[in-house]
């Protein structure tokens, strides 16, 4: 992963796709959020939704996955070519979470992410804050998920 000062204000990166089964809908909904539109066909048929439903925490964690898996591939990347990876540090938290539209299962959503803020963190020298806005469109090119969510990223090492 690259330093606070490698990165750019407006940096987009597609950090992949997740298709929604409505097996894996109802298996994250009976361990994670067990309503009624979430774990059968009929109940999400009857609904708001119009069909089987995945929660949108199951939409926020398969991001989540895929943001994780596309920054530990970047990082492999960047070693093999010999540069020094930054560890990033954790979130400090996130802000305008929106579930949009229904994912419903056969779904596919596409995850995107581009960078829209970064400061130097006052309380901890070393490092930088940096904000990013994450989207997801299903296949039909329609939004369906957006959060605003920040990183502790270090900044490149002074030599003394």
């Amino acid at each position: 992963m690259p330093f606070f000062e490698e990165i750019e204000i407006g940096h987009r990166r597609e950090i992949g796709a997740y298709t929604f089964t409505a097996e894996s809908i109802k298996s994250f909904a009976a361990k994670f959020d067990p309503q009624r539109f979430h774990l059968d066909e009929e109940e999400g048929r009857n609904s708001l939704f119009g069909g089987l439903a995945a929660s949108g925490w199951h939409v926020g964690s398969a991001c989540m996955s895929l943001l994780v898996a596309d920054g530990q591939r970047l990082a492999r990347e960047a070693a093999s070519r010999g540069e020094e990876v930054a560890v990033w540090g954790p979130s400090p938290g996130f802000r305008d979470l929106r579930w949009i539209r229904p994912v419903l299962a056969g779904d596919t959503v596409a995850y995107v992410n581009v960078v829209i803020d970064k400061r130097s963190s006052a309380s901890r020298p070393g490092w930088g804050i940096l904000s990013a806005r994450t989207t997801g469109t299903n296949q039909r090119g329609e939004e369906v998920y957006s959060i605003t969510a920040s990183a502790f990223v270090p900044k490149r090492p002074k030599d003394d």
